[in-house]
């Protein structure tokens, strides 16, 4: 799974009832910042992206690489070992987390024989080329597939002795990423814990993280928090929004302030550890995001507060101020996701965490000003708003009178005998349409929408009036 489980925030709801009841409880890109990290650690935090591939058209592994360098990508996640997308990482400096699918754990935990060649095939194989730096076993295991639970952590001690066997291991990390849910009573974070029928799996777990240096992965979506404790759960705690102290969530116990949910989540791991006498592993927040799109019952999957969230990410990530549990360490993080994964199942949230979709148009774009620019803003700021492909006529119609008329986008040029007029098409028109209004608009997010029929691009829409 790919998104935290809908158990975890039913747990949590009791909790931030009581806590509130008691007190008001990212192209001269943002990455090349994270890049000058030392390449045998990832010391500074750092913004990395997770890449899932269930997405139709999506253009070849070369041309994704091409992508990621051009966007100034230097982390990304993947949930397999794509041999094709290894290969073509060869000689970048963009480094790679691989992934076990949870489908071959069972044959990696269960022969040290299996794991070994897993380890050659998909590690030494490219390594040093492609700049592999951990490996992700399984997803989700103890919350998605808990009858492999008990072979989670053979599965993770083989691959780490394959590792060792070619003198990799201090090289690469292995971890596996969790749900949020397998904390319990996470808000105030410090009465957090694992959930007890788990501890026979965790401790040994973490026993092997602290030993081999290698980090927490958690599965952390402030958007389900916010969704399951509406009315609890501010918004703008969820987006990282400035907040009045008297908004802040306050730890009872700790008297810690808290303006962001996030922080909430990852200091909930550490008292979680805590409470296991775990306190030297890190927490890696190897997945968080917020849908741009949803059905009628998800209101707040917009790209607004999607932008928002991801912004407001990129930046406490750059501030480097840690949590208030631990202001000195940052957690790293993977955003969910490079691209819209318009293949996967319903509810429409599901296919629309992605910051750009799978032809490489951005969602939206990010804003993080006084950081550069990350990921789907335009380094020259040169973007543009046109009709996506395969919108009918009708429905564009209606947006190209929407934005002439009560939109007020300068329509003059392509009225009847004016320089834009042909090609004398909708689409064209409409894009011309469009674009003016988003122009006029300051490029704002939201402003490049039109009830989805629109996107953003990079590639100046007049050249299709010459």
């Amino acid at each position: 799974m790919r998104k935290q489980s809908s158990s975890s925030s039913s747990m949590a709801s009791t909790k931030l009832t009581l806590l509130l009841t008691i007190s008001a409880f990212i192209f001269s890109p943002l990455l090349s910042t994270f890049s000058q990290a030392k390449s045998s650690d990832d010391r500074e935090p750092y913004v990395g992206v997770n890449i899932g591939t269930d997405v139709s058209k999506l253009l070849p592994p070369a041309d994704l690489v091409s992508f990621l360098q051009a966007q100034k990508i230097t982390h990304v996640r993947l949930y397999d070992a794509d041999p094709d997308i290894l290969s073509s990482l060869a000689g970048t400096k963009i480094r790679v987390m691989i992934s076990v699918p949870n489908n071959q754990l069972l044959a990696i935990g269960s022969s040290n024989t299996t794991a070994a060649s897993w380890i050659d095939r998909n590690v030494v194989a490219h390594y040093p080329e492609t700049l592999i730096t951990g490996v992700s076993v399984g997803d989700e295991v103890l919350t998605t597939v808990p009858s492999s639970a008990p072979l989670l952590l053979p599965a993770i001690q083989s691959l780490y002795n394959a590792l060792v066997s070619s003198n990799l291991h201090t090289q690469i990390k292995i971890s596996t990423p969790h749900a949020a849910s397998v904390i319990l009573d996470p808000f105030p974070p410090s009465q957090a814990f694992f959930n007890q029928s788990l501890t026979q799996i965790f401790l040994p777990l973490l026993q092997f993280l602290s030993k081999t240096g290698s980090p927490l992965m958690m599965n952390f979506y402030p958007y389900y928090v916010f969704m399951q404790n509406k009315g609890v759960v501010p918004l703008d705690n969820a987006l990282f929004k400035p907040l009045t102290p008297s908004k802040e969530m306050v730890d009872p116990n700790t008297l810690l302030h808290y303006t962001n949910v996030l922080d909430a989540m990852v200091d909930a791991a550490y008292f979680s550890m805590k409470n296991l006498n775990i306190t030297d592993v890190v927490v890696l927040v190897s997945e968080t995001g917020w849908p741009s799109k949803g059905d009628s019952k998800e209101p707040y999957a917009t790209i607004d507060n999607a932008d928002t969230y991801n912004s407001n990410l990129i930046k406490h990530v750059l501030d480097r101020s840690g949590t208030p549990l631990h202001p000195e360490t940052t957690s790293s993080v993977y955003i969910y996701e490079l691209f819209n994964e318009d293949l996967r199942s319903p509810p429409v949230s599901e296919g629309n965490w992605g910051l750009f979709y799978g032809n490489f148009t951005p969602v939206y774009l990010l804003h993080v000003s006084g950081s550069g620019t990350f990921l789907a803003n335009d380094s020259t700021n040169q973007t543009y708003c046109i009709v996506m492909d395969g919108v009918d006529s009708r429905t564009l119609q209606a947006a190209l009178d929407w934005a002439c008329g009560p939109g007020r986008a300068n329509c003059s040029e392509i009225q009847p005998g004016e320089e834009c007029y042909y090609p004398n098409n909708v689409k064209n028109h409409a894009s011309y349409a469009f674009d003016s209004y988003y122009q006029k608009e300051g490029k704002a997010a939201g402003s490049c929408d039109f009830k989805g029929v629109a996107t953003i691009t990079t590639t100046d829409p007049s050249k299709s009036f010459l």
